[in-house]
């Protein structure tokens, strides 16, 4: 598979790492849309989008959301938003389930 977040998490591409444990890795987006944005995958490819959501899976996402407050603490944030985008037409880029952190001035006159 041609993943570039498989490829992240693999360590075989660079990324500038907020957080990372056995499941899960968070980073900086490399085209930030607001002044704080960072990304948290499953190290795993378990899901190409939210539509593939299951009883198999739910648990890393579940988890994902439980560490998500921590990853925003290690960015400098307490106020931020969640976005999930599903489908080439929401804007997403990467088939691969992740998890957007957004924080910045005015964030909330945008919808990122």
């Amino acid at each position: 598979m041609d993943c570039l977040f498989c490829k992240i998490a693999a360590g075989e591409i660079p990324s500038k790492k907020v957080y990372e444990d056995d499941k899960i890795i968070a980073f900086y987006d490399i085209a930030p849309q607001a002044q704080v944005h960072g990304l948290v995958i499953p190290k795993d490819h378990i899901a190409d989008s939210a539509n593939d959501i299951n009883g198999d899976n739910s648990s890393v996402i579940a988890y994902i959301f439980e560490k998500i407050p921590e990853i925003a603490r290690l960015m400098g944030v307490a106020s931020y938003r969640i976005i999930n985008n599903c489908g080439d037409k929401a804007g997403q880029t990467v088939k691969h389930i992740h998890f957007h952190i957004l924080s910045g001035d005015n964030l909330s006159e945008k919808l990122v």
